[in-house]
C-alpha cells in the first residue's frame, strides 16, 4: 500500500510540473476492485493534454513506474493512463466537463491537495 500512496502522490506532483488544471486525486479502494485511485486532472488543449500524458509517462518510466496501457493519446481529449493501483485521467477541459467523473465518483473521498502541497514546501 505504501507504494501505492508514493506512486499516486509521484503521479500528483509531475502533473503539477505541467501546469494541469484542477487535480483531482479520489481514494476509489472502497468501491471498486479495479484500482486504488483515480487522479483527474484537465488540460487547456488537446496538445497540454498530449504533452502531460507524454511527461507523465518518461517521469514514471523513470522511477520505475510502466503502465499498463494507455489509450486516447492520439487524440488528445481525454487519456486514460492505467497503472494498476491508480488510474489517471487526462482530459481537455470541455470533455472534463461533459463526461463530469468527480460527479460519478461523488462517493470517494478526495485525497485533500493542500496537505501535499504543505510536504512539498516542508511545513507539514
Amino acid at each position: 500500500m505504501q507504494q501505492t500512496i508514493y506512486k499516486a502522490k509521484l503521479s500528483l506532483k509531475i502533473i503539477k510540473e505541467r501546469q494541469a488544471v484542477d487535480p483531482v486525486l479520489f481514494n476509489v479502494s472502497e468501491l471498486t476492485s479495479i484500482t486504488d485511485y483515480f487522479l483527474i486532472v484537465g488540460g487547456n488543449s488537446s496538445r497540454q493534454v498530449q504533452a502531460i500524458t507524454r511527461d507523465l509517462r518518461k517521469k514514471m518510466r523513470e522511477n520505475g513506474f510502466r503502465p499498463y496501457g494507455i489509450e486516447g493519446e492520439q487524440e488528445g481529449r481525454w487519456v486514460l493512463m492505467d497503472y494498476g493501483d491508480i488510474v489517471i485521467h487526462i482530459f481537455h477541459q470541455p470533455y472534463r466537463e461533459f463526461y463530469d467523473l468527480e460527479g460519478l465518483w461523488i462517493e470517494a473521498p478526495r485525497v485533500n491537495l493542500d496537505d501535499e502541497q504543505k510536504e512539498e514546501n516542508g511545513q507539514g
